[in-house]
């Protein structure tokens, strides 16, 4: 019977091809044992045969096309849809449609267990952590093997898994696309914050010397580790650190103790696409720095309940998601969160100007709230120049305080001087991120300040 399982699953997935394959397994509950006949393992995608120091007992891993989807749209990470290290341009071929108001639901998949440094091999890095074939998410396998849209340069190109872009109707450049994150679900119970050569808060520079600020024997990872110039980047001595989710908590091991911290699920880029450049590899659209398009702007505010404002560039917008987080500490200063892939629900609708649909802010620059703060964002070099970036803390800070201030005075109609003192009275500025090469700060405005 599985034979037949098996032979039946091929017979369908090369008829009628993946994607279409991938959504009638969605779409017809019964197609659980097919698509287990389409996977490496022997056992069911979204069962766990054994307990594996991930922590899936009594966890469902969330397979493609398994599980609950909410939205009114359902989008895979395809192989041959995503992009990986860049992100979507304005000219990008939209992968999905959807009305303005739609939500939908998106399966992303993290970067972290298929990156080359760690051998681009899921099933054999995962496996090592404990974690049964079977609880290996099958896209995540798929792209590591499959992908062939663009060049991999490890070196060069972002680590990201991109999915997207999606066409909202009605979307145009001059308005705002805003993105409400209705779910932000993990998909498997473990996650990995890796921290890299050359990367991070206390990377060496490209020089090879310490940063200004601290000395050789404070680098981080340390300078003696660094396996660069290699030609096998498993060589390069790179840190991942595995994290087993249990119970909501993040848990790390260290000696015979342990560390446990809540999740706090986000997805780490949303974005609407920015670049003009044709060619889906140019520099400026690798999907590292973010931009006035959002993309990878790592603000851990914007999980479930958050509103995300962007300006469009694109007919359309052309909105994508990618680096998928299960926490992260404000400053995500070792170069990664705790990533781990997540399904997310998202609600997109598109602002007009003058419609008082979004704040005034968000015309031109990325804005959010949450349920008790505004918040205003400021980057250190937002407009995705293509040569060295500009990652000056003092610039994003300055940026973040004007945005801030503009919202007072023209959304909530405080005279600027007054603003300024509120600002410095009552609200807080935390440095989002350090590791973007464009770093960011972002405000928190509290509502309850302003309700009576």
């Amino acid at each position: 019977m599985n034979e037949f399982a098996r032979s039946a699953a091929t017979t369908l997935l090369h008829g009628i091809g993946r994607r279409d394959f991938v959504r009638v397994v969605a779409a017809v509950g019964a197609g659980a044992s097919v698509a287990t006949a389409c996977g490496s393992g022997s056992s069911s995608p979204g069962a766990s045969p054994a307990a594996p120091a991930g922590g899936t007992e009594g966890f469902t891993v969330l397979q493609p096309g398994q599980g609950d989807v909410s939205g009114d749209h359902y989008l895979q990470s395809l192989p041959d849809e995503v992009l990986w290290g860049y992100v979507p341009n304005v000219h990008a071929a939209p992968v999905m449609t959807m009305r303005s108001g739609e939500t939908v639901t998106v399966d992303a998949v993290s970067h972290e267990g298929i990156l080359e440094d760690q051998g681009r091999n899921p099933v054999e890095y995962f496996g090592a952590q404990g974690v049964a074939e079977g609880d290996v998410l099958q896209d995540a396998i798929d792209i590591a093997a499959d992908y062939a849209r663009t060049p991999r340069n490890f070196d060069r190109d972002g680590p990201h898994v991109v999915t997207g872009p999606v066409f909202v109707e009605g979307a145009a450049p001059g308005d705002v696309l805003k993105i409400e994150t209705l779910e932000a679900v993990p998909r498997v119970p473990y996650g990995v914050v890796s921290s890299r050569h050359g990367k991070g808060a206390l990377g060496r520079t490209s020089g090879g010397a310490a940063p200004a600020g601290i000395v050789d024997a404070e680098v981080m990872p340390p300078i003696a580790t660094d396996g660069r110039p290699s030609p096998d980047p498993t060589a390069y001595g790179n840190v991942s650190t595995f994290t087993a989710v249990e119970d909501g908590h993040g848990i790390m091991s260290y000696g015979n103790a342990q560390v446990r911290f809540p999740l706090t699920p986000f997805m780490g880029m949303m974005g609407v696409a920015f670049s003009p450049d044709t060619d889906p590899v140019a520099a400026s659209a690798n999907s590292i720095p973010p931009t006035l398009g959002g993309g990878n702007i790592d603000i851990k505010l914007l999980g479930e309940g958050s509103t995300f404002y962007l300006p469009v560039f694109a007919e359309g917008a052309l909105f994508y998601v990618g680096d998928p987080h299960m926490a992260m500490g404000d400053g995500e200063v070792a170069l990664t969160a705790m990533e781990g892939s997540l399904r997310g629900t998202y609600r997109l609708t598109v602002c007009k100007p003058g419609s008082g649909d979004a704040p005034s802010v968000a015309y031109r620059y990325p804005f959010a709230e949450t349920a008790d703060a505004w918040v205003p964002i400021g980057l250190s070099d937002p407009d995705g120049s293509i040569n060295e970036q500009g990652s000056d803390l003092d610039i994003a800070m300055r940026r973040a305080v004007v945005n801030a201030l503009d919202f007072l005075e023209q959304d909530q109609g405080m005279d600027r001087a007054t603003a300024y003192a509120y600002l410095s009275a009552a609200a807080d500025f935390a440095v989002s991120q350090v590791v973007d090469r464009t770093v960011g700060v972002h405000g928190q405005i509290y509502k309850s300040h302003f309700a009576g």
